[in-house]
């Protein structure tokens, strides 16, 4: 692999904060599953933008979508009425059952929504008589790296350095309802969880564990809130990965793969909470723009025009076994395989970076996951010759080591 030159990372280190470490990779054209370096060096694209770009790159119908619409009006102030918005909000609603969307940016302002839904929540059920601010995530949780999504994300690599923390959260261990039970008392607001932990390392909630906090949080008068930034948007196999269980939460976090690659960010929150936010209590400037709403309005007309849900579930289910058939063949390095459609991570028993390194001087790009794992995330749509292609790189790196 050629090194990224010199130019471009002296005028990074000159000019930009080191606050990423960053791969020895300078990308600058992308087609669907691929992408080319300054050097015309070719890639599989299995990061994905880390689940953002769900088509890929440049899909010809969302690419034209932008271009009219960036043609016409990108931009204008929520004090007016954004046709664009209201059919996104529409089409979600129509996805996640009654309720109504707050629009922002990213997954983390998202996150921020939901925590001041909770407090608003809890102010409203418990009256001045108590404070009921408390919400119970999970360990291993990534919530983002505003103050409140760090304080709802219990890692220090994360939290470092930016103690203290916001006042307010508990955490309980996925799976394990009885951690949860424990944690309740008369301050608790809401339960947020992941419905597949993402940044900790690719872990699924059972769909036993989701009904028993569905119950849990209806005997308590609770939120129950589910962040599906990472695996929402089909990553799993259905539209939201919580689906599956056959539960409605009161509050849903989305983004990463809702824009397709533009950046936005969604709220979904059921229609008993729908007025807990009123005009003045939270907004954004960019929030649910023209063009925003427009690149998700494609990425969702493209995932059912190309039956996109019903193929992440089936080509998802016949990856991850070939994923558990590269384990089998290499326990020696290999601990086990975990996730659900396209958001799955291969959890190793040495150090993963390396072998990030070798599959990228293969031709795959892969990122971490959590302190263990490998995570492959391709585009909803990928062929099933360039999974393929990726079992057969991965197993040649593997093969290396023997």
């Amino acid at each position: 692999m050629e090194p990224v030159t010199e130019a471009i990372l002296n005028q990074f280190e000159t000019n930009v904060i080191g606050n990423y470490g960053r791969f020895p990779l300078t990308l600058t054209r992308g087609e669907g599953t691929r992408v080319w370096d300054e050097h015309g060096n070719e890639y599989l694209d299995f990061i994905s933008g880390i689940a953002v770009n769900a088509l890929g790159h440049c899909h010809p119908h969302w690419v034209k979508r932008l271009q009219e619409q960036a043609a016409k009006l990108v931009h204008v102030t929520n004090l007016f009425y954004i046709p664009q918005q209201g059919e996104l909000a529409e089409k979600l609603v129509q996805l996640a059952g009654p309720g109504k969307l707050l629009f922002c940016n990213s997954g983390a302002e998202a996150s921020e929504a939901l925590l001041k839904l909770a407090r608003l929540h809890g102010r409203r059920r418990c009256g001045n008589d108590r404070q009921c601010y408390k919400v119970i995530a999970a360990d291993r949780a990534f919530h983002g790296r505003t103050f409140g999504g760090m304080a709802a994300t219990p890692l220090e690599k994360i939290q470092g350095g930016f103690h203290p923390m916001l006042d307010g959260f508990a955490f309980g261990k996925i799976n394990d309802i009885d951690s949860f039970v424990s944690l309740i008392d008369d301050q608790t607001a809401a339960i947020l969880v992941e419905t597949i932990q993402g940044e900790g390392g690719i872990y699924v909630c059972e769909n036993e564990f989701l009904q028993d906090l569905r119950r849990l949080c209806d005997d308590h008068e609770l939120m129950l809130i589910i962040d599906e930034v990472q695996c929402g948007a089909a990553r799993s196999g259905t539209y939201f990965a919580y689906e599956e269980a056959g539960i409605r939460p009161d509050a849903i976090g989305m983004a990463k793969g809702l824009g397709g690659g533009f950046p936005i960010g969604a709220i979904w929150v059921a229609d008993e909470f729908s007025d807990l936010f009123q005009p003045g209590s939270h907004g954004s400037t960019f929030s649910g723009s023209p063009l925003a709403c427009t690149a998700a309005l494609a990425v969702l007309e493209v995932i059912e025009k190309e039956g996109l849900v019903d193929r992440v579930k089936r080509l998802g289910a016949k990856f991850m076994g070939k994923l558990e058939d590269v384990a089998r063949e290499f326990p020696e390095h290999i601990v086990e395989v975990r996730g659900r459609g396209f958001l799955i991570a291969v959890a190793m028993r040495d150090d993963f970076m390396p072998f990030i390194g070798e599959l990228r001087d293969h031709g795959l790009l892969t990122v971490g996951a959590g302190t263990d794992a490998i995570r492959f995330l391709p585009p909803l749509n990928v062929d099933e010759s360039d999974l393929d292609r990726a079992i057969a790189i991965f197993r040649s790196v593997l093969s290396e080591h023997e």
